[in-house]
């Protein structure tokens, strides 16, 4: 899967030595074997698994940052899954929005991979956050993401943030001229990608 090109304008940021500027956002073992993005961020709507984390990173080429939950999971199952997937190898872990300031310091006492807080709304107590530990911001606003990107930089011009950015250059541009250090891309679906193949096949 090649990410957009104009990804590789963003400034980056490092993690562990490494200097990242692309995310793909996916849990798909087939696309993120098949991807020239710096990082992986898997994340999926269902309670975080030991298998799963391990699955993903195993099949991975490129750095991972996993999905922790936050919202529903308890601190103590989150701490222990998050120590699992260091353990294995992730780069980074992600919390949702729902993760409180309290789960955040604990995990910064446990572990020592990057912490990403996931951030939905210009409404979000950035400062708390930033206070309370977190490594990395991921911002995902849909259309308001520029404008959520806009608010963190009144309140921290140095903290990492990764951005959606949509899929055309116009838009990603809105979230780099923003401030955002990293673009996260989500790709088609194996199943859009092979409806395309096959529309291919039979024109020709």
């Amino acid at each position: 899967m090649i990410i957009p090109e104009f990804i590789s304008t963003c400034a980056g940021f490092r993690v562990s030595g490494q200097w990242l500027r692309s995310f793909l956002f996916s849990t798909d073992v087939a696309i993120i074997r098949n991807t020239n993005a710096d990082a992986i961020i898997a994340v999926y709507p269902f309670a975080p698994q030991n298998l799963i984390t391990q699955s993903l990173i195993l099949a991975s080429d490129k750095p991972v940052f996993c999905g922790m939950g936050g919202g529903t999971s308890s601190p103590e199952r989150i701490i222990r899954l998050a120590r699992d997937a260091e353990d294995h190898g992730a780069l980074g872990i992600v919390l949702n929005t729902h993760a409180s300031n309290d789960l955040i310091r604990q995990l910064k006492e446990n572990i020592t991979v990057a912490v990403v807080l996931t951030v939905v709304s210009a409404k979000e107590n950035i400062k708390a956050r930033i206070e309370a530990g977190v490594d990395v911001l991921n911002i995902s606003g849909a259309d308001k993401t520029a404008e959520i990107v806009r608010r963190v930089r009144t309140v921290d011009h140095n903290i990492p943030v990764i951005a959606t950015g949509g899929r055309s250059d116009e838009t990603i541009k809105a979230v780099i001229n923003a401030g955002a250090n990293a673009i996260s891309f989500t790709p088609p679906t194996a199943g859009e990608l092979f409806r395309e193949l096959m529309t291919e096949m039979r024109d020709e």
